[in-house]
């Protein structure tokens, strides 16, 4: 660990004994101070300990289908690039030349047969390998008896593809991500297992939105933890699911939270619906289940679709919300029959999404208050954010 990133320097940004109270038992807990959400020092911090320490999401396989698919990604300056191998594999690098430091990838694109640096030409392959150095011993000499390749290759990062889903840990020093996820996968054993998580289809038609709001990041995580807000913000949804309905998850050891509903109806248009997962728990086939998995995903699970629903952190107050959505074999995530049920199942949830914006933005004004202390959280209502807090204050000290 660098030490730049230390508890001294966390306490220059903040008070420490604020991230302590956060640990505190909720009904005398408060949460993540302002400089969490409002100071560009912190975000530096924050990305280290967060964005480079833990399992985070970077997009999804299923964007880059073909070999040499190839798109960049910006981790909050970090430059990157997922690429689709010959082997069907995906991998993650750093998006950086071994030569000269030249940003390989600039934008979405499908390479050939080789990621060639626009610089001097040196290009690799698609698992990273130099294999050629143009002219590196002098014109026209393409090898060099002082140069060794096999020391130059590109920097890969761990990653892990989950449910289509594609996790980096940029500093390699995580848990294995088997391990990770395990609690997530125990809990839903009942609702999809592992055959039936090979089953999702990402939709090519209506499977796919984004949205930048005007906040941090950890608003949005925040936010879809707890159904409170459910009755202001979502009035709609709330007359055919309301509180009640609802129930909290909080995932142990400290990895994931959110809510459940026990009212969820399957979208019908005349007698067409979705395919269903064949092994979903039968007394259960009308739950539904809404967890962010730390640091930035959400996920919705149902019987007929599933959606991913992540989020890229931009700057401090600035954040692109990516949803991607899935059912469950190709003729209902990409069948003619089914395209319009389709289209108004991704207008319901764009909706949902576009009513929590005024939510988290607002938040974000608040923090500019200097009399606010975090907040306060209820007892009853608000304990999967209250998780959420104490994962984030717990990382960073």
């Amino acid at each position: 660990m660098s030490q730049k990133f230390t508890n001294s320097t966390l306490s220059r940004i903040l008070e420490i004994d604020k991230l302590k109270n956060v640990d505190m038992p909720i009904e005398n807990a408060n949460g993540l101070p302002n400089e969490c959400y409002t100071n560009a020092d912190y975000l530096d911090y924050e990305r280290e300990k967060i964005f480079c320490n833990k399992w985070i999401v970077v997009g999804v396989a299923s964007s880059i289908p073909n070999p040499g698919d190839a798109r960049p990604y910006n981790l909050l300056g970090i430059p990157l690039i997922l690429v689709r191998d010959k082997d069907m594999d995906i991998k993650v690098f750093h998006n950086v030349c071994s030569h000269r430091g030249f940003k390989l990838v600039d934008k979405p694109c499908t390479l050939k047969n080789v990621i060639r640096c626009p610089y001097h030409s040196w290009s690799y392959d698609f698992k990273g390998n130099l294999i050629a150095t143009p002219h590196i011993g002098g014109l026209n000499n393409h090898q060099s008896e002082k140069f060794d390749k096999n020391k130059s290759n590109l920097k890969e990062v761990k990653s892990k593809v989950w449910m289509d889903i594609i996790f980096v840990n940029i500093n390699s020093n995580e848990i294995e991500f088997d391990d990770y996820i395990k609690p997530l996968e125990d809990r839903w054993s009942g609702l999809i297992n592992k055959d039936d998580q090979k089953l999702i289809v990402h939709s090519n038609d209506y499977g796919y939105f984004n949205l930048d709001v005007n906040c941090n990041w950890k608003f949005a995580i925040e936010n879809y933890c707890e159904s409170y807000h459910l009755p202001t913000i979502h009035p709609e949804l709330n007359k055919v699911s309301n509180i009640n309905d609802h129930y909290h998850i909080q995932g142990l050891p400290n990895r994931f939270a959110g809510q459940g509903s026990k009212k969820y109806e399957q979208p019908v248009k005349g007698n067409k619906k979705f395919e269903t997962f064949p092994n979903w728990d039968k007394t259960k086939l009308k739950n539904s289940e809404y967890i962010a998995l730390f640091p930035n995903v959400m996920i919705g699970l149902h019987i007929d679709h599933f959606y991913v629903y992540w989020l890229e952190p931009l700057a401090m107050n600035k954040t692109r919300e990516h949803m991607q959505m899935y059912y469950i074999g190709n003729e209902s995530a990409n069948g003619e029959e089914l395209k319009e049920l389709r289209k108004e199942n991704s207008r319901f949830w764009k909706d949902v999404m576009i009513e929590d914006i005024k939510a988290i933005e607002g938040m974000q004004e608040g923090r500019n208050s200097p009399v606010y202390n975090g907040g306060n959280f209820s007892p009853v209502m608000d304990q999967p954010t209250h998780q959420f807090h104490k994962w984030v204050a717990t990382n960073l000290l």
